[in-house]
């Protein structure tokens, strides 16, 4: 483990502020200090850009933003035994980091933010979905952010990058997908983190779309696509029944079978489905 600036290690760090993970707040941390640089790589060049971290915890990848050149870094921590640790980063970064202590799902971080933003973060476990889920179906689009550079468990990644006829192919898959270019940029295995989970990680890079990659409302299309995928294993005719009472008429109007179900039918055809149930 090569050194990234002048801080100690985060071994250290961690013994000095007795932060051991917990597991109530989804805690994993990350050790590795040049694997929180090549983690914060992946996000581009950050020099113009404002980033937002979530949980950062010891600040292994706050420190990693930080030094591949971040503009600022504003950063939300629900552990107040980390503020300590953080305010050293702080202070090796003179006016470059910003501690937020509090729960980010109720948190706007925009009045703190200077655009370009980008996103990038260790995601607590508990709460990774919920926030991406948040930022992929904001009121109006494109987004606050430019990027998101997320760290998750492997099976929820795949789930964001999951294509039709595969078992991992969803609501995630269609609400990323839909408005974002998604890609999974990293794995990493359990060891990696302290203490290691159960289950391997992976980082999942989404840049936002100018504008959503097929017309459809926002409101309609995840309604749809949720009813879908709530009962995926029947025909649409079926899980779609509660959507119109017409329903297979409208199927047939956007293309579609009555007899599929939802995990062929592509993000197009679900667009074309939100359409076709949109009309009065």
């Amino acid at each position: 483990m090569g050194a990234i600036d002048s801080l100690p290690p985060l071994r250290e760090v961690i013994r000095a502020h007795d932060l051991r993970a917990r597991k109530s707040l989804g805690q994993n941390f990350l050790l590795d200090l040049n694997l929180t640089a090549k983690i914060a790589r992946q996000a581009g060049d950050l020099a113009a850009c404002d980033v937002l971290e979530i949980g950062p915890g010891p600040g292994g990848l706050t420190r990693g933003l930080l030094a591949e050149g971040a503009r600022h870094v504003l950063a939300i921590e629900k552990d107040a035994r980390c503020a300590p640790a953080l305010a050293e980063i702080a202070a090796a970064y003179p006016g470059r980091l910003t501690v937020l202590e509090g729960d980010a799902l109720h948190i706007d971080p925009a009045a703190h933010l200077t655009p370009p933003i980008r996103v990038a973060a260790n995601l607590p476990y508990n709460v990774g979905t919920e926030l991406l889920v948040r930022w992929l179906t904001p009121p109006d689009w494109p987004p606050f952010w430019q990027s998101l550079t997320l760290m998750f468990q492997r099976e929820v990644a795949e789930r964001i990058v999951a294509q039709p006829g595969s078992k991992a192919y969803g609501r995630l898959a269609i609400l990323a997908q839909w408005r974002a270019e998604a890609r999974i940029v990293m794995q990493l295995p359990p060891e990696a983190f302290s203490p290691p989970p159960k289950v391997s990680s992976s980082v999942v890079h989404l840049t936002a779309l100018p504008e959503p990659r097929f017309p459809a409302d926002a409101a309609v299309l995840s309604r749809v696509v949720a009813a879908a995928f709530n009962q995926r294993r029947k025909m649409l005719r079926a899980s779609l029944k509660g959507i119109a009472p017409d329903i297979e008429d409208r199927l047939t109007a956007a293309g579609l079978a009555p007899t599929d179900r939802a995990e062929q039918i592509s993000l197009e055809g679900f667009c074309a489905l939100a359409r076709a149930v949109a009309q009065p």
